[in-house]
């Protein structure tokens, strides 16, 4: 059974930094990200609809840039699961936010950093460190939108601890991978 592919990857004329797709996203946050039609789903929708089945997964074909896209998603959704089941004690929904807040805006790497998990499947962003800006303020803002609503997800039931459905992917690594966040 093949993995699952973005739906995105059809869209055209999708402005790219290096070879990852930059997609319009619906957000309440501050950054450089296109805005997305409301009534339609985004990337980070496509994202926590496709993380489980995914994450199943060890090899991942890449079909186009919004899979380039996906995959750094699903590993820091991974990486946000991971952090909050590494907690001393069970996070409620206030801390949990404020927790994967902090990790999403953390200085991370970027494709063509020497520190970037993923370099041989990702191009760096182009000359200039105008490119690398925009690419960083685009990746935190997505990063702090997706954090936002994978809180929402995992507190959605209302018994102020995280769904055990999602917890129980926090072991698990998509491709064997990590962020490293």
């Amino acid at each position: 059974m093949p993995a699952y592919h973005s739906a995105l990857n059809e869209v055209p004329d999708v402005r790219q930094v290096g070879n990852l797709a930059v997609l319009p996203i619906k957000s309440k946050y501050r950054g450089p990200a296109p805005m997305a039609d409301p009534s339609e789903a985004d990337i980070i929708d496509e994202t926590l609809d496709l993380f489980r089945a995914n994450s199943l997964f060890r090899n991942f074909e890449i079909k186009g840039p919004a899979d380039r896209l996906l995959i750094i998603l699903i590993l820091f959704v991974s990486d946000c699961i991971a952090k909050i089941g590494a907690a001393k004690t069970v996070p409620n929904q206030l801390e949990a936010t404020k927790l994967l807040n902090t990790l999403a805006v953390d200085n991370f790497p970027v494709p063509g950093d020497a520190t970037f998990a993923l370099n041989a499947h990702y191009a760096p962003p182009g000359a200039g460190q105008m490119l690398v800006n925009y690419l960083r303020g685009y990746l935190t803002q997505i990063r702090q939108e997706l954090a936002s609503r994978l809180v929402e997800k995992l507190y959605a039931d209302g018994t102020g601890k995280p769904s055990k459905w999602w917890m129980s992917f926090q072991k698990r690594r998509f491709m064997n991978r990590s962020l490293g966040s």
